[in-house]
């Protein structure tokens, strides 16, 4: 996979406000400015927003740029009916939203979901009816390990690999304590890779586990350290990392451990809700590129989700993933002959055979093929929680371990390296 080059003075600190400030001009679809007004095309979205954790902020972006679309043409003439449904992290919830959206309503796709729950629930519903699930927020085993499910976000075990890689090489970390949610296919699943990680590096690693339920932090974080950790690894939803930090800095114990996350923590919220005690002390690994980059697409999706999206909308990483799995949707369905879009059959077919879609938000290219797996971002760039913003400390790197073996043999068989 080819990486991309970015110049040694991007290391700048972002400064990126969204409110205040004149849109800038969009850019979606056909771009054609006018509305559409043809028969609507239904597309779904399930995300889970409750305890332990709000993942709306990919459909919020998808509905942002679909809305953005749909005033500029939709898809050749035809708007996007995008119906979203909310888990609420419950199994039931969960099926009855994927029946709504699939069999009553009709999808032809299902674009940005993001959940813990439902793509467990729902991986051989979506096989079943041959729809596919052009995910944004996946967060479990599932969703890299399904026929029918493809991410445009990397998801906790590929994200925690980053972290734990820079860790290893940049921090001096040689026994990396995992801090995860207590749910089979999520926290261990995760947790696991970065440990193996740790060991075929001469190092080593544990986990402690959370009730997603009732989660008691202080209790994972003396376990973790009690085996004996010198890095901490937050592999939590930003709320829950936020927490583990707030009760290390109850016992000040900033200087004593090196402290990283996956990419939940990549939130512009967060070095303000964190304050100066951690300044300089926080690593994260953000899936997509940070805001500060400013590509063309990085660009677009600040200017959609000013113009279209709530102001309390998330602008992190999920609603970055969110608006990129909407616009390589939209990109595919415009080159599909317009007798087609209907046609779910079709349309499952022709997002499998998406192959080399790039933007400047990935490291490499978007790709999905017809495979029980599938998992195309896996590489991205390590931040710095700093003067209450992010620091870029590495540019775009691939992640090291097998787990990734067998899409390294599909990009190389689609041309992709």
């Amino acid at each position: 996979m080819k990486m991309k080059t970015l110049p040694v003075a991007l290391l700048a600190l972002v400064v990126f406000a969204f409110t205040g400030q004149s849109h800038a001009a969009t850019k979606c679809g056909a771009n054609t400015g006018v509305t559409a007004k043809g028969k609507p095309i239904i597309v779904g979205g399930i995300h889970g927003n409750a305890p332990p954790g709000d993942f709306s902020a990919s459909t919020d972006a998808a509905k942002a740029y679909f809305d953005c679309v749909n005033a500029n043409g939709g898809i050749h003439g035809r708007p996007i009916d995008y119906r979203i449904e909310n888990d609420q992290w419950n199994p039931e919830l969960a099926a009855q939203a994927a029946s709504k959206l699939v069999i009553d309503a009709g999808a032809v796709a299902l674009v940005a979901n993001g959940s813990f729950i439902e793509m467990a629930v729902n991986a051989g519903t979506y096989k079943k009816a041959n729809i596919m699930s052009m995910a944004a927020a996946c967060a479990i085993s599932e969703c890299f390990e399904s026929s029918n499910i493809v991410s445009t976000n990397q998801g906790p075990l590929p994200s925690n690999l980053g972290a734990t890689q820079y860790a290893q090489e940049e921090l001096g970390s040689k026994n990396v304590g995992c801090i995860g949610l207590n749910i089979p296919n999520n926290g261990p699943w995760s947790c696991k890779a970065s440990i193996d990680l740790m060991k075929a590096r001469g190092g080593s690693g544990s986990m402690a586990l959370l009730n997603p339920g009732a989660p008691d932090v202080n209790s994972a974080l003396l376990e973790i350290i009690s085996n004996g950790a010198d890095t901490i690894l937050m592999n939590l939803p930003a709320g829950l990392a936020i927490a583990v930090l707030k009760a290390a800095e109850e016992q000040d114990l900033r200087d004593q451990y090196v402290w990283i996350a996956p990419t939940p923590l990549y939130d512009l919220s967060v070095p303000k809700a964190l304050g100066k005690y951690w300044d300089g002390k926080v690593f994260v690994n953000a899936e997509l590129a940070p805001f500060q980059i400013g590509g063309p697409d990085a660009k677009n999706w600040k200017a959609v989700m000013d113009a279209y999206a709530k102001p309390e909308d998330p602008r992190d990483t999920f609603a970055q993933s969110g608006y990129l799995s909407a616009t390589f949707f939209v990109k595919m369905m415009l080159a599909m002959n317009p007798k087609d879009i209907d046609n779910r059959a079709k349309v499952t077919q022709a997002i499998k055979n998406i192959s080399g879609y790039r933007s400047d938000l990935m490291c490499g290219p978007y790709y999905v093929g017809d495979s029980d797996f599938h998992m195309p971002n896996h590489a991205g760039y390590m931040v710095q929680i700093i003067n209450g913003g992010f620091k870029i400390v590495r540019e775009c790197y691939e992640f090291d371990s097998a787990y990734f073996k067998p899409h390294i043999a599909i990009e190389k068989k689609l041309g992709l390296r």
